[in-house]
């Protein structure tokens, strides 16, 4: 009688996916990289960040065709990216509120959302609006999708106070100044007396007070609203700043003479 022994073969690992967070510049298609297209391209899942609690709420979880049209990342990456329309579309909450336990709420589940896809071997393309180091919500989900054991890696982008300087005609510094970065949305007041260009980034949310304040203390100061995108204006004075202005508005501050 012959015995047969069958042999287990230990069943190999899944490789897992990997989450790309890629910047998609400040508003003109062209100005996204070579390899932030190519990575999204070659992604099955494009992740976007969406705002229920305002801008997205009357969308609705379900209207997935205007939660894309309100996305400025996925507008901008739309048109140079092949196939982006075909590719599986995961939307992220990510609420526009500076109450820490919501954040932090929100940041868990889009994590664990996304950990979903990757413990499938499936990756992720994050799409973020500018550069993906400067100011960006997916960088919070991103650092606890690293701490669990996943593969993270940031598509840098042309930040848009880069392309707002262009935009203007003008350098951001020079020689030997100093360049701040600071989001006009907290107090501002202390920050302006550093030496150098300050730029104020998300200006639009509190123009009205940042403008008083500008032109009080006597700083020259020229803005750009929605740089690159559909609705763009440019400011060339404090004085001409519109206080309705809206979100994507910047301000480039330059030292007093």
């Amino acid at each position: 009688m012959i015995q047969l022994t069958i042999m287990s073969k230990e069943r190999e690992p899944m490789e897992r996916g990997s989450l790309y967070c890629v910047s998609t510049g400040p508003g003109d298609p062209m100005l996204m990289t070579l390899k932030a297209v190519q990575v999204t391209e070659q992604c099955p899942v494009v992740a976007l960040s969406v705002d229920f609690t305002r801008r997205d709420k009357s969308c609705g979880k379900k209207d997935t065709k205007s939660l894309k049209e309100n996305c400025a990342a996925y507008q901008i990456a739309a048109p140079v990216v092949k196939g982006i329309e075909g590719k599986e579309h995961l939307f992220l909450s990510m609420p526009m509120t500076k109450d820490k336990e919501v954040l932090s709420a929100s940041h868990r589940q889009a994590a664990d959302r996304i950990i979903e896809y990757l413990s499938q071997g499936i990756s992720v393309a994050w799409l973020t609006l500018g550069d993906t180091t400067i100011y960006a919500s997916s960088l919070y989900a991103a650092r606890l999708v690293k701490e669990g054991g996943y593969q993270v890696e940031l598509i840098s982008g042309v930040p848009s106070f880069c392309a707002a300087a262009a935009r203007l005609g003008e350098p951001l510094v020079s020689g030997s100044q100093q360049l701040h970065i600071l989001p006009s949305s907290y107090r501002i007041e202390e920050a302006l007396a550093c030496p150098g260009t300050k730029v104020l980034m998300k200006a639009g949310s509190r123009l009205s007070q940042v403008k008083k304040l500008l032109t009080e203390q006597g700083f020259e100061a020229k803005g750009v609203q929605r740089c690159g995108m559909k609705g763009e204006k440019v400011y060339p004075s404090a004085a001409e700043l519109d206080e309705e202005a809206g979100y994507y508005t910047l301000l480039i501050v330059k030292e007093r003479d």
